[in-house]
């Protein structure tokens, strides 16, 4: 499987759980550098900076330039300098939020904003809750990284971003735009920076609702892991399917 030159890479499920590498996609990472391929590692954890994943992908053996690591902080702080360019923005998020619109030089506010932009925090608090939901009321623009419900971790499925964000946008009565996956906004950014042809990537995961469908309405292949949150035998119920679909990525390794 090596006529692709571009292979994005889940993290959560198909490369690791929570802190435990899952021993074949480690593998089959090695495989493609040995073999002069560099994946990318796309993900919809907004909580951690490039850096941070980058040394966590390191202490389970897969090396990376922080280049090829693309979170959903990133995909939003982009899309927060494009669209809305000196605007202040409420902030619910953590350290990867916050360094991206750093990165973008993005005015935050502790007060009602005229962007709220929410990721996965685990100090989320009512207060916090309150500011966005009256910001939004005020009219600012309301971005979420992702709508993940739930993420897999050693303990189990915990509450996702998109649960949080889920209570906000009821309680306001207004639909968050989203910028990690399954929309193809972060596959998009990458293309757009190294000029691939979409017959020459593929999105790899273990999530029909996220990983698959991100490729699917990128236009292009898709491998589903049956390594994480979605079960195979669930996937093949959907009524369109992944090009490949794989026990573990063991089997992309001759």
């Amino acid at each position: 499987m090596l006529h692709y030159k571009a292979y994005f890479l889940d993290l959560d499920g198909t490369v690791y759980k929570g802190s435990t590498p899952i021993k074949e996609a480690v593998e089959f990472v090695n495989y493609l550098q040995t073999n002069g391929v560099e994946p990318f590692f796309v993900t919809n954890n907004s909580s951690k900076t490039q850096k941070q994943l980058q040394e966590k992908l390191a202490n389970m053996g897969v090396h990376t330039d922080s280049e090829h690591i693309i979170t959903s902080s990133i995909a939003a702080s982009n899309y927060i300098d494009e669209h809305f360019k000196g605007k202040s923005v409420f902030m619910i998020g953590e350290k990867g939020l916050e360094d991206a619109l750093d990165s973008k030089q993005i005015k935050r506010t502790e007060g009602i904003a005229e962007v709220v932009v929410m990721g996965i925090d685990h100090h989320i608090n009512y207060e916090k809750l309150a500011t966005a939901c009256i910001s939004i009321r005020e009219g600012a623009a309301f971005i979420s990284t992702n709508s993940d419900h739930a993420f897999p971790t050693e303990r189990g499925l915990v509450p996702g971003n998109g649960a949080f964000t889920k209570l906000v946008e009821h309680s306001t009565g207004i639909e968050p735009m989203f910028m990690g996956k399954p929309q193809p906004y972060m596959l998009e950014i990458i293309q757009k920076k190294y000029g691939f042809d979409k017959e020459d990537m593929i999105m790899i995961g273990d999530n029909y609702q996220t990983d698959i469908l991100t490729g699917i309405h990128m236009g292009i292949h898709t491998a589903h892991v049956n390594s994480g949150v979605i079960r195979t035998e669930d996937v093949r119920n959907q009524l369109e399917q992944p090009t490949y679909f794989l026990e573990s990525l063991s089997e992309w390794i001759k």
